[in-house]
């Protein structure tokens, strides 16, 4: 009897042993609405990306996806929220380059980036403009770098605060250009728009949304653009790499990230969504007249994405003379 007990055991055990049980908290996902932890006041790139899914998404999981923003700390308290939920799929990050910049720019931030989060997918990806004010003798990228060369130091540039995306974007220009110029952080990008456009400032890098107006109408002058690619309103611009400083690209980018250790069917049927969403031709077509790419794509390709973009920024955080706050 218990010989044949311990057959019927094995015989079972060799039917489904193979099968890995999914994890419990994964079992009919999703049962409950979930949660996009966007890490900035409204408005905002990853703001932008979150709220554009989240109704579609909201429609191809059966359940509502609300977008909360939790802005502060450079974006760290948003982001330690998601790191400490409950790794269920209920609760996603919207993260941008900042995840990749804080581990350089601050001390202590309470969170891994690349241990303590899951990737699911990269979302978005903007690219922004080196823009000078029309007094200054410069016309094109070189032209700006031999005025720098000539003048180190001498130009001022603005940026939307110490450490942040425009900010590092020059710095990486100024690396690989080999100048210098003197930079003015501002507390976000609305009055930095206004001093470069009345001539208190005579750089500065912008997204489209922002400098777009203004370079139509003659107020700013744009050199190029940091991406790999022209923008579609700008199809005169050259990229910065192609207008003579080769290597450089810096964009602004959205993805979509969870606590890890969240099972990985959540993980693959977010990634599935996520991308059906991004690529459904209206969402496309919607983002391409706003000079946005869809950057949707596997995450072990988003996790690579953050790990590059991790390293370039320390580079260029120590070669600014960055000190961590």
């Amino acid at each position: 009897m218990h010989s044949l007990q311990g057959s019927l055991a094995a015989l079972i055990i060799a039917a489904f042993g193979s099968v890995a049980p999914a994890p419990v908290c994964s079992q009919g996902y999703p049962t409950r609405p979930l949660r996009i932890i966007v890490p900035t006041s409204p408005g905002a790139g990853s703001d932008y990306a979150a709220r554009l899914i989240s109704q579609p998404l909201s429609v191809r999981l059966g359940q509502q996806v609300i977008v909360d923003n939790r802005p502060g700390g450079g974006t760290m308290i948003g982001s330690e929220i998601v790191a400490k939920s409950r790794a269920d799929g209920y609760t996603l990050l919207t993260g941008g380059p900042s995840l990749a910049i804080n581990p350089s720019i601050y001390k202590s931030v309470p969170y891994d980036a690349l241990r303590d989060f899951a990737p699911i997918t990269q979302t978005i990806s903007q690219s922004q403009v080196l823009v000078v004010h029309p007094s200054l003798p410069a016309k094109s990228v070189k032209e700006l770098i031999v005025l720098a060369k000539a003048r180190p130091g001498d130009i001022v540039y603005g940026s939307a605060g110490q450490g942040s995306g425009p900010h590092l974007s020059m710095e990486l220009f100024l690396l690989l250009s080999g100048t210098r110029m003197l930079h003015v952080p501002y507390k976000g990008p609305a009055q930095a728009i206004v001093d470069l456009t009345a001539g208190r400032l005579s750089a500065q890098m912008f997204g489209i949304t922002i400098s777009g107006s203004h370079i139509h109408a003659g107020r700013l002058r744009a050199l190029g653009v940091t991406g790999a690619r022209r923008l579609v309103s700008l199809p005169d611009i050259p990229t910065i790499a192609e207008a003579g400083l080769a290597g450089y690209e810096s964009t602004q980018w959205s993805g979509l990230l969870v606590p890890a250790g969240t099972p990985q069917d959540i993980i693959a049927r977010l990634n599935r969504e996520v991308t059906a969403v991004l690529n459904a031709q209206d969402i496309r077509e919607r983002l391409a007249k706003e000079d946005v790419a869809v950057m949707a794509g596997s995450p072990d390709n988003f996790a690579a994405h953050i790990r590059a973009e991790s390293a370039k920024w320390a580079k260029v955080v120590k070669s600014a003379g960055i000190q961590p706050e």
